[in-house]
């Protein structure tokens, strides 16, 4: 099974909407005699590529699946008919299929006489197959955070200095994060002071991404940004009754929900952006009006934002209004828009303040960390509010992995089962 779940990881960022699916057939005597996986949606299956390369041997083996074994016909036929073909006695399987039309693989085996167990390993293909299920069990994408910080947690210095914070081997394995999801989200701060290119460069044969900009009002992407060329498809998502650019694909969203009262909410101060990305691109500095000059920071309360104007330059008049709450774009239904588009995982590279948004939503299912060994002492930290105001509301990761990448280190981390406590 383990082998399988290995094989299952080769589909990574190639069979969506699929699952990942990886397959290992077993003669009658035990030995290994053919292998397969998922490799592109609307393809043959992974027990089909497996069964192809068993041949006649596979009769009377065993077949190791990391998901069980589909029981409908869609652009290929049912993979539970497949195994009864290829005279399969035994099948063993990780993870029950969830969705409604292709469930019901193993009730098909068990009826026909096939000797049918399942659960081994079970946490071990649920992760390598974690935003598909996560798509499907919740209706919406499954979302990676990524960030690249200094020890002490800072993303850039107090000038807004980045380049570089991470070294070479990770920002190249930001793109492979990148081919592994459907798409890649970034906000309207990022837009402006990176002009990111955000497709994946450095990856054989990736699928590229689809690129999501949150540009609540419409004013961050403009004509000649990288965002814009052909490397890959873009979206950019504004506040309903924005005029688009002419030419681009645009979703128009409704504001966050502000029917509970923020009063109660601290003022915060803006986090200033990094003068480039971890990706490689160059920066640019950003332009902002007064009112893109609002600095919107969702919360937990009903999804209220909370907005406050930067201090007046010397010699302006001084407010004689307090700030007023402001809104954002709606993160679920962003999500559910890019879920209806066929997306079921999200890459969300934004800086602090559009990370707290999707914190604060509840939309952040892990967190993959770049940390490198320096400190700076001063300068934005990686996650700006998100409806966090006191150690109890903490939200919990379970650290899944440590990598050395070169000098610095990445920690992938997934959100913890709610209740959980600080040992």
């Amino acid at each position: 099974m383990r082998r399988a779940v290995a094989l299952a990881a080769r589909g990574l960022g190639f069979t969506s909407p699929n699952p990942v699916v990886g397959c290992v057939v077993l003669d009658a005597t035990g030995e290994t005699v053919g292998e397969g996986y998922h490799q592109r949606a609307g393809g043959p299956h992974a027990e089909v590529h497996a069964l192809r390369a068993a041949g006649e041997r596979a009769r009377g083996g065993t077949a190791v699946v990391t998901l069980e074994p589909c029981n409908h016909t869609g652009r290929t036929g049912p993979c539970a008919q497949a195994l009864l073909d290829a005279g399969i006695a035994r099948v063993v399987y990780a993870v029950a299929d969830p969705t409604p039309d292709a469930t019901g693989g193993a009730a098909t085996l068990r009826a026909a006489g096939v000797d049918v167990e399942h659960g081994l390993l079970a946490d071990e293909a649920e992760t390598v197959n974690t935003a598909w299920l996560t798509s499907v069990r919740t209706g919406r994408p499954h979302v990676t955070w990524k960030y690249a910080a200094t020890l002490d947690g800072r993303v850039a210095a107090a000038d807004g200095s980045s380049r570089w914070i991470t070294s070479a081997a990770s920002r190249a394995d930001v793109h492979r994060l990148r081919a592994e999801c459907d798409a890649v989200v970034v906000g309207s701060g990022t837009q402006r002071a990176d002009d990111p290119h955000l497709a994946a460069r450095g990856i054989e044969g990736a699928a590229q991404p689809l690129r999501v900009v949150v540009d609540t009002h419409g004013t961050a992407v403009r004509p000649g940004a990288r965002v814009l060329d052909d490397a890959a498809p873009t979206l950019v998502a504004v506040a309903e009754g924005v005029e688009p650019l002419p030419g681009v694909a645009t979703l128009h969203l409704p504001y966050a929900d502000q029917n509970a009262d923020a009063e109660h909410l601290p003022y915060v101060e803006r986090a200033p952006r990094a003068g480039g990305n971890d990706d490689g691109t160059s920066a640019r500095p950003g332009t902002e009006d007064d009112e893109d000059r609002l600095e919107h920071r969702f919360t937990a309360s009903g999804g209220a934002y909370r907005a406050q104007r930067p201090a007046p330059r010397p010699g302006s008049p001084t407010p004689q209004q307090p700030a007023q709450p402001a809104r954002g774009l709606d993160i679920h239904a962003l999500l559910a828009e890019l879920h209806a588009r066929g997306v079921r995982s999200v890459l969300l590279e934004g800086g602090p303040t559009l990370a707290g948004a999707f914190v604060a939503a509840g939309a952040v299912d892990r967190v993959v960390g770049y940390l490198a060994p320096a400190l700076l002492g001063a300068g934005p930290a990686a996650l700006t509010g998100g409806g966090i105001t006191t150690i109890t509301e903490a939200l919990r990761l379970d650290v899944r992995e440590c990598v050395a990448l070169g000098p610095d280190l990445r920690i992938t981390a997934t959100v913890a089962a709610p209740g959980t406590k600080e040992h």
